[in-house]
């Protein structure tokens, strides 16, 4: 069984009760306003007037040096959280200070002989004011427990302040950035923070009355809610979108480039903080979450390259004094469905090729982690792009029917389950759009016995049990051929090293899977395959994370001695689970791949350059490894899954993803040579300007 992390004593928490790890958050909050200077750094915020350099924190605690905030600090950083102040704090025992840059709200707790205190900046100006008014617990005042120390320096939700407050109470909201708000009147009971909307430059909190949790995958607390939005919500939406196309299609091809190489420099500035939001909701490790923000600024780095991926064609002269020429425009408001798997990374293959074409967009995030999405649209605001050229509603069936069904709507992409993917595809392309469609996968691994054993195991278990199996180019099946088959004890071994943890502790490999039906579902799978005869080399299921027990964790597992009609194989699991499958032939190892429905990614680990020609030439599967694992292609080519991996006719980003967001249009013009006017030569050096 893959080990745990082992837990570690903390000194801080609620007075009598264990005190859980809890996630750090970034270094620094954004800045309250334009301008402000940033302590012991001695510069002024100087990225677009609205949002400061997320760079090293303030804070000190107990005289014992820099310490990080917790992720509720940075939510307090993008807006999550009650209105009012409490830029700072000072802690209730031990001595120590630390002082904050978010706006949020501290008051007083009484409760355990600690409590917090704070004096909060409350406006963009800075106004001074002291919290007041009831707290969450009833009878306290402006308890808002989240903002207490937590353990490791950190920032404990549901703790009070140092020497045990209790309470779990509001986030606080960075008034530079208010896009996410207190629950008040529809969870009176709760002070779990609501997600806004995004609508014409502004967030708005949503008027419905169907909220969504929103949990942390290695606690199962509840973090924060997330409305479905209203009918008029998503019209509005709509309508922001396609009032905007005009000017947006009409800005000049450089401006917009501008635009985004400016959102590629914050994104890149503020790549540590989007990962750590990421792990926050979504529970993958922070290394992996890094990597996701960075494949996604890869494609908004290629996006900036627009001046030459959306030239056109011309022909002079196809008969005489004619010429052709052709032209790629934008389509209109285009739409974007993204997965939980990759809050960054995949919206981000859509919004910037889409929007640098000249298309507006709205987009739905996954109702499970909206953060990063929203933190990346505050971004692109602050680099300069106009209201309602982005937009974003939240929801779930309703949110998504309104899409495929709106008439304003041209194109929209998904990525997500074969389930999802397919009914998308139907319905949207039955309403006249343009649809792309990434969906599932069974990813097969092929180990031929001249590979190199030491790179190859390692390369099979880092791509089968990283991110918990939840990806869509997870190397979730390997097939050994001939005598490859005497590594599996060396493949089984090398897994249970992995170290399952909370994806913000040190040294985790991977994290829990997104929520417990998730888990339930793998664990399922798991079993169903013993049942059908499978061998169970390796079994994750019950791994305990100490500290985090209510976590949906799932160790590395492996299956032996699959056969290609058990469900283990025939179904995506997406968990980090490895089924090993035995040829005797590379001829054969081909003909299971081809003879499976899905074709998204493969991999071949050869030293035979003959043999890794055939493989790549009659594998029918449209992302193709040789030596690499997980062939995702860099976003100057496409991303090409194939068969039932994927439903449209144009892929992912590249110059796929030009075309897909572009329509051609056709001019053919004659200019007799007869009919020059020109009587008197011109001198003067011509401005093509003028």
């Amino acid at each position: 069984m893959a080990r745990a992390s082992r837990d570690r004593p903390h000194a801080r928490g609620r007075a009598g009760a264990e005190n859980k790890p809890r996630l750090r958050a970034p270094r620094a909050a954004l800045a309250a306003a334009a301008g402000r200077r940033w302590a012991g750094r001695g510069r002024a915020s100087t990225l677009g007037g609205r949002l400061g350099p997320l760079r090293q924190s303030t804070a000190r605690h107990g005289g014992r040096g820099p310490r990080e905030a917790g992720p509720e600090r940075l939510l307090a950083a993008i807006g999550r959280g009650p209105r009012g102040g409490g830029a700072r704090g000072e802690a209730g025992r031990g001595g120590g200070r630390r002082r904050g840059l978010g706006a949020g709200t501290l008051g007083r707790d009484g409760g355990g002989g600690g409590g917090a205190r704070s004096v909060g900046r409350t406006a963009p100006r800075g106004a001074q004011g002291e919290a007041a008014g009831p707290g969450p617990l009833g009878g306290r005042r402006g308890v808002v427990a989240h903002l207490a120390p937590g353990p490791r320096g950190g920032i404990g939700p549901g703790r009070g302040a140092a020497g045990g407050g209790s309470g779990g109470g509001a986030l606080p909201r960075r008034a530079g950035a208010p896009w996410i708000a207190s629950v008040t009147a529809s969870f009176s009971s709760s002070s779990v923070p609501t997600t806004k909307l995004f609508i014409d430059g502004k967030f708005i909190e949503s008027k419905t009355t169907e909220w969504i949790d929103i949990h942390n995958p290695a606690t199962n607390e509840v973090v924060g809610r997330v409305p479905k939005a209203t009918a008029s919500e998503m019209e509005a939406a709509v309508a922001s979108c396609k009032k905007a196309f005009w000017n947006w299609s009409e800005t000049s091809v450089l401006s917009r480039q501008q635009i985004f190489l400016r959102y590629r420099q914050l994104i890149k500035e503020n790549l540590k903080e989007l990962s750590k939001l990421i792990t926050y909701e979504q529970g993958k490790t922070l290394a992996d979450a890094e990597g996701d923000v960075f494949r996604g600024l890869q494609v908004v780095e290629h996006a900036c390259s627009v001046t030459s991926l959306i030239l056109g064609e011309t022909m002079p002269s196809i008969t005489k004094d004619m010429d052709t020429h052709t032209y790629r425009l934008p389509l209109g408001v285009c739409a974007g469905i993204a997965p939980f798997n990759f809050p960054a990374m995949i919206p981000l293959w859509m919004f910037p090729m889409a929007m640098v074409c000249g298309n507006t967009f709205l987009m739905k995030p996954s109702e499970r982690v909206p953060g990063a999405l929203m933190f990346l649209a505050k971004l692109f605001q602050d680099a300069g792009a106009p209201d309602g050229t982005l937009n974003i509603i939240h929801g779930q069936h309703e949110a998504v029917n309104f899409i495929c069904d709106h008439p304003d709507i041209k194109a929209i992409s998904f990525v997500g389950s074969n389930q999802a993917g397919e009914y998308i595809y139907e319905r949207g392309s039955r309403n006249g759009k343009r649809v792309q469609a990434n969906m599932g996968a069974k990813n097969h691994g092929v180990v031929m016995p001249d590979a190199n054993k030491e790179n190859t195991l390692n390369q099979l278990v880092g791509a089968a049990f990283g991110a918990a199996g939840q990806r869509c180019m997870a190397l979730s099946t390997a097939i050994l051929v001939g005598e490859a088959q005497r590594w599996l004890p060396e493949l089984v071994d090398r897994a249970k090293n992995l170290r399952v943890n909370a994806g913000d502790q040190p040294g985790a490999d991977l994290g829990p899977l997104i929520s417990p039906q998730a888990k339930e579902r793998v664990c399922g799978l798991i079993e169903k395959g013993v049942k059908e005869g499978a061998s169970l080399l390796l079994d994750g299921r019950n791994v305990k994370v100490k500290g985090y027990e209510k976590g949906n964790f799932v160790g590395p597992t492996i299956l032996a001695k699959v056969k290609p009609n058990m469900t283990c194989y025939k179904e995506e699991i997406f968990g980090p689970v490895l089924v090993v499958l035995e040829t005797d032939t590379l001829d054969e190892a081909i003909e299971m791949v081809n003879n499976n429905p899905y074709g998204n990614g493969t991999a071949i680990f050869t030293t035979n350059g003959a043999t890794a020609r055939k493989y790549s030439h009659l594998v029918d599967v449209g992302q193709v490894g040789v030596n690499v694992p997980i062939p995702v292609p860099l976003p100057m080519f496409s991303f090409t899954g194939s068969r039932a991996s994927f439903r449209g006719d144009a892929n992912f980003y590249g110059k796929q993803g030009v075309q897909f967001y572009t329509q051609l249009k056709t001019v053919i013009s004659q200019w007799k040579e007869e009919d020059a006017t020109i009587s008197k030569p011109a001198v003067v050096m011509p401005t093509m300007g003028n």
